[in-house]
């Protein structure tokens, strides 16, 4: 039985949600901070599109996962005193809570509670993704194709070299604008992000240093606004320093 949880748990630090037709990976890595705002976003999607109990149900979960849970170990522990002060509720209703979220698959027991320790809890992703989903097209079709599974990958082309190819916002061979350039460098440095945030970007004009930067959806475009637009911007000023500043507007 030992063995089987070993197995069991490694395999879920990869991916998850394999036997639900979805595959959501573990936030590690260079994508890490858009995997978990995708996770928070789909809960909150669906806590607002809930009813009352059930919005505070999900509320719960979320400040605990944004307060206590490690990403990295798959862990949440915290006691239910603790949780009770940060839900503001009774420790009657954190024990209700916590069944509840087993009960839905949303957490899982990996450590009961001892002498001196609370319990360990993980994340259950592959539930939460699947419990979500009829509100993620509230969000926009970006984030309904960034959160559904991925294809099967076909066969890849033997490459010399350990530069990831990135479709351009102007294609055309041989495009050699400041912004084709910022976006190459961009995506030498951070592949993933580029991939996911910046594919499909297109700048429309620059008046008095401003660039306007138009990207497929708003979603995509709160979070370049929020997390990814200084970075772009020191690319592109690499290449045109006029540019000072960016507007960056979402289709849809």
């Amino acid at each position: 039985m030992g063995g089987k949880t070993r197995t069991e748990s490694s395999t879920t630090n990869r991916t998850v949600g394999q036997g639900t037709g979805m595959a959501f990976t573990k936030p590690i890595g260079q994508t890490a901070a858009a995997r978990k705002y995708d996770l928070l976003t789909a809960m909150g999607a669906r806590a607002l599109a809930a009813q009352p109990g059930e919005q505070r149900l999900i509320l719960r979960l979320m400040v605990a996962i944004t307060a206590r849970y490690n990403w990295a170990s798959d862990t949440l522990a915290v006691g239910q005193a603790e949780l009770a002060r940060m839900w503001a509720v009774d420790e009657r209703t954190v024990k209700r809570a916590m069944a509840q979220f087993r009960q839905r698959g949303w957490l899982r027991l990996k450590r009961a509670a001892g002498r001196g320790r609370v319990a360990e809890y993980g994340l259950g992703l592959a539930q939460l993704m699947q419990d979500t989903r009829e509100s993620w097209p509230a969000v926009g079709p970006d984030f309904t194709a960034r959160m559904a599974p991925d294809p099967a990958p076909g066969p890849q082309p033997v490459r010399s070299d350990t530069v990831v190819p990135f479709p351009r916002a102007v294609p055309g061979p041989g495009a050699d604008t400041p912004w084709a350039r910022a976006l190459d460098r961009f995506a030498q440095q951070n592949p993933a992000l580029a991939q996911a945030w910046l594919t499909g970007a297109e700048p429309l004009d620059c008046v008095d240093g401003v660039l306007t930067l138009r990207v497929p959806g708003r979603f995509r475009a709160a979070y370049l606004r929020t997390h990814l637009a200084a970075q772009v911007l020191e690319h592109l000023r690499a290449f045109d320093p006029q540019v000072r500043a960016l507007t960056i507007q979402g289709d849809g």
